[in-house]
């Protein structure tokens, strides 16, 4: 992968460890980034990397509509056969998210031993990987479930998970206590994926034109170095010449790819600016010479009107937009 080969090269040297000694417990890699930083492409290259393959994959995301206790077990038992597990079957109905479940619920600790034995029961002996996607949409009980699978003692099992920033999801503080806990557990490997750099960008743009040249630098600068952007600006421009990808314009799905007019009040572009600078919250309110909670309702209404997800992404739009 241009650009991502550090990072595919020390999965699949992890996932070499757990394969030879998979009695050692588990190893987590821990892969984040903003949306569309390939974080999704590098798990699939890195799975089919692996030697030698595993034998099970347990993959599993959240559901982005209806979150229900267990999202993550849920999507796996869905593609896995159940049959030959050692769970209680009302237990196991529970976990898969049966609609029709015994009315009696286990107790919260009960239920997570009850998970924790389930996933050992699918994994066997091993190796095997778990794929977590998009850990930052996760309901507390999925989080807290993954938070004990890493830590689970004689786990044959390499962990892989993938979420945006904390400050992208529903509930920030508990996704950022779960990246912590993650994080530190043992043989854990933590990869922000940023942005490609200029070279990348030329380098892939090598692979499909003779010679990009100087063209390369400009389609850098309209992507901004997003694998996600850069791969839809070459499927759009698909049979064109190497200038259509600099005079064509962005597909307009991309979120910042089409810049609406925006009603920011004359405080709001004070904070928009404190952020594009890289400032936190408490350096704002000190610029600014307003409080953290004032700040914080500014920061959460530009987020609103920008469309953006995170304090990044707002940056980004100030950015754009300047």
């Amino acid at each position: 992968m241009v650009g991502r080969a550090r990072e595919l090269g020390e999965i699949v040297r992890r996932w070499a460890h757990v394969a030879k000694r998979p009695r050692s417990g588990p190893s987590t890699v821990v892969i984040t980034g903003n949306a569309g930083m390939g974080k999704s492409r590098l798990v699939g290259a890195a799975l089919a990397g692996l030697h030698p393959q595993a034998r099970t994959v347990l993959a599993g995301a959240a559901r982005l509509h209806s979150p229900a206790p267990y999202d993550w077990l849920a999507a796996v038992l869905s593609d896995h056969d159940t049959t030959r597990l050692t769970v209680p079957a009302d237990g196991l109905a529970w976990l898969a998210q049966d609609p029709h479940a015994p009315s009696e619920r286990y107790a919260p600790d009960a239920l997570l031993r009850l998970a924790v034995r389930t996933v050992r029961g699918l994994i066997g002996d091993g190796p095997a990987v778990l794929v977590v996607e998009d850990l930052h949409a996760l309901d507390p009980a999925s989080l807290n479930l993954i938070g004990e699978l890493a830590g689970a003692p004689r786990l044959p099992a390499l962990i892989m998970i993938t979420s945006r920033p904390p400050d992208a999801a529903v509930s920030p503080q508990l996704v950022a206590r779960t990246l912590a806990r993650l994080s530190g557990a043992p043989g854990a490997i933590r990869q922000h994926l940023g942005p490609l750099s200029q070279e990348d960008v030329g380098q892939i743009l090598a692979e499909l034109y003779p010679d990009p040249g100087p063209v390369s630098a400009s389609i850098w600068e309209r992507t901004q170095g997003n694998p996600y952007w850069l791969s839809e600006l070459l499927a759009t421009t698909a049979g064109q010449s190497l200038d259509a990808l600099v005079s064509e314009p962005l597909p307009g799905y991309l979120p910042l790819s089409a810049l609406p007019e925006v009603d920011l009040t004359a405080r709001e572009l004070e904070v928009l600016e404190c952020l594009a600078a890289g400032m936190s919250n408490k350096q704002v309110a000190k610029s600014l010479e307003i409080s953290i909670r004032t700040v914080a309702v500014h920061v959460s209404s530009l987020l609103r009107k920008t469309g953006s997800s995170s304090r990044t992404e707002a940056a980004l739009w100030a950015v754009r937009r300047s």
